[in-house]
C-alpha cells in the first residue's frame, strides 16, 4: 500500500505542478493584457474589445486549475477551532470523514462540469460577445481543476488511512 501511495503521490504532484504552471502563466498573461489595454487606451486612444473577455476567462480558468494546487499547499480554508483541542488520532479520523465528503462533492462537481462542457460542445454554445468564444474553452477548466482537487483529496485520504492502519500518531502535536 505504501508503494502505491508513493507512486500515486508522484503522479498527482506532477499533474498538480503542470496545472499550477498553467494557472500561473494565465495570471501572468492577464497582467500583460491589462498593461496592453492601459497603453492602447491611454496613449493611443484605441481601446481593445478582447482584453476584458480574455482576461476574465484566464482568471476563471486559473482559479479552477489552482484549486488542487492550493489544496496541495494546505492553502484551502481550514476551520480548526475545535480540532486544535483534539488528539492527533481524533483529528485524523475527522480528516477521513471530511476527505470522504470532499471526494463526493469534488466528484459530483467534476461529473456535472464535464456534462456542461459536453453540452456546450454539442450545441456549439458561444459567448454573446464580439469574439464569440466557444464556451467549452473556459468551461473545460472546471472539470480539470476539480479533478485535480479530487486527486489531491484522495491522496489525503490514503495518507490518513495509512496513519490509522499503522497507528502512527506519536510524531504529531496534540
Amino acid at each position: 500500500m505504501k508503494a502505491f501511495i508513493s507512486v500515486y503521490d508522484k503522479i498527482v504532484d506532477m499533474l498538480t505542478k503542470i496545472v499550477g504552471v498553467i494557472a500561473g502563466t494565465l495570471i501572468l498573461l492577464v497582467g500583460f493584457m491589462i498593461v496592453y489595454e492601459i497603453i492602447a487606451r491611454g496613449i493611443f486612444n484605441s481601446p481593445t474589445e478582447w482584453v476584458m473577455e480574455i482576461s476574465t476567462y484566464c482568471v476563471i480558468i486559473a482559479g479552477f486549475l489552482g484549486m488542487g494546487v492550493a489544496y496541495a499547499g494546505k492553502k484551502h480554508i481550514h476551520v480548526d477551532i475545535i480540532l486544535v483541542h483534539l488528539s492527533a488520532k481524533a483529528r485524523c479520523y475527522i480528516e477521513v470523514l471530511t476527505s470522504l465528503a470532499g471526494i463526493y462533492f469534488s466528484w459530483l462537481f467534476t461529473v456535472e462540469a464535464w456534462k456542461m462542457m459536453q453540452l456546450s460542445i454539442e450545441y456549439n454554445n458561444c459567448a454573446p460577445t464580439t469574439l464569440s468564444t466557444p464556451l467549452w474553452i473556459p468551461q473545460s477548466a472546471l472539470p480539470v481543476g476539480m479533478f485535480v482537487l479530487l486527486l489531491q483529496i484522495i491522496g489525503t485520504l490514503l495518507h490518513d488511512i495509512m496513519k490509522i492502519k499503522d497507528n502512527s500518531f506519536e510524531g504529531e502535536v496534540n
